[in-house]
């Protein structure tokens, strides 16, 4: 397939996620422009699509993907829509970049893996956004250089002001520890091989019936331990931080002190108040990468083996949070094509 020499994208999601991407391909990044926005409510996708300058508004993913007008795919749509997307840019062998899940659970995203195997070469980019900011970059660099040594721990802290008043104790692993289960992959380049959900007493902060905080614990067929609190109602602001524990020294991230103020008997600094503001630069050098490589003829970043692999460690994740007990996490076989 041959480009142009600006990329044309289907944004598909109209909400919070796909709004602000449009944005972002309009007035942040380079080499692309926004042809077409989907989502099944036309009011909003028409909405989004009427600030940008050529811009059509769909109601149907498959009728949008088969305009001429686009080149490339940018699915922000809820989870439950990606399989069906996602087959159908197959169809048209259109690169996509995903929002993370891949899909929902282990089996669709498996036939999600093995519908691109079929193409023969990867299309799809999944959207864990972290490994595309500054300070894990750094802390990814520093492990793979071997100075501090074997890595033997990695602890992770992930803490929200709060949540939605219909988040559940599952989506605290399926939504958030999400996160930490690629970020473990890609830092430490191991498989994560089971999974132990441990719960405090409830915070007085959470709504009724969510168990918040939690402690996570994952095993990794490389020999380390890595353990993730997670804590949606922390109330003080969104704050991410992992300190990998090396055999020859520590490195954490995650601090961000940009500037520390003392005055008036107090010294501190400022915390982000959500994942927006906390990674934007990574967002934004993550759409970049994405269209770039695909203006390139490439498709780089995380695969839709990380996406498969991650699924099957959330449905692990489920299991030990609802039964009390480590669960082993069923993986199938890698595919040369992710090798």
């Amino acid at each position: 397939m041959t480009y142009r020499t600006s990329l044309g994208v289907a944004v598909i999601g109209a909400g919070r996620m796909g709004a602000d991407h449009v944005r972002r391909i309009s007035e942040v990044t380079s080499g692309a422009h926004v042809t077409a926005v989907v989502d099944v409510d036309i009011d909003r996708a028409k909405t989004v699509a009427a600030d940008v300058e050529g811009c059509a508004a769909y109601g149907d993913v498959a009728e949008a993907m088969a305009s001429p007008d686009v080149d490339a795919v940018l699915l922000a749509s809820p989870g439950v829509a990606h399989e069906a997307a996602l087959l159908t840019a197959f169809e048209h062998d259109l690169p996509v970049l995903c929002e993370k899940p891949l899909t929902p659970d282990a089996a669709s995203a498996l036939r999600v893996l093995e519908a691109e195997q079929r193409l023969g070469h990867r299309r799809v980019q999944v959207g864990f956004m972290r490994r595309y900011d500054h300070e894990y970059i750094k802390l990814k660099a520093l492990l793979d250089s071997g100075e501090l040594g074997r890595p033997l721990m990695l602890h992770n802290r992930h803490r929200n002001p709060s949540c939605p008043p219909d988040f559940t104790s599952a989506m605290l692993i399926n939504d958030s520890v999400t996160h930490e289960m690629d970020i473990t992959r890609w830092l430490l380049g191991q498989e994560i091989t089971s999974v132990t959900v441990l719960r405090p007493r409830p915070s007085g902060n959470a709504p009724e019936g969510l168990a918040d905080p939690q402690f996570v614990v994952f095993e990794t067929d490389g020999g380390a331990l890595v353990d993730v609190e997670i804590y949606v109602n922390a109330r003080y602001g969104y704050q991410v931080q992992a300190e990998a524990v090396c055999e020859h020294g520590i490195a954490r991230i995650g601090d961000r002190h940009d500037m520390l103020v003392s005055t008036g008997g107090r010294w501190g600094g400022t915390v982000t108040p959500g994942f927006v503001e906390r990674f934007e630069e990574a967002y934004d050098r993550e759409v970049q990468a994405w269209i770039d490589a695909t203006r390139r003829g490439e498709v780089t970043g995380p695969s839709a083996w990380d996406g498969y692999a991650v699924a099957a460690v959330c449905e692990a994740g489920i299991r030990a949070q609802t039964e009390g007990r480590r669960v082993e996490v069923e993986l199938a076989d890698r595919p040369a094509l992710y090798i």
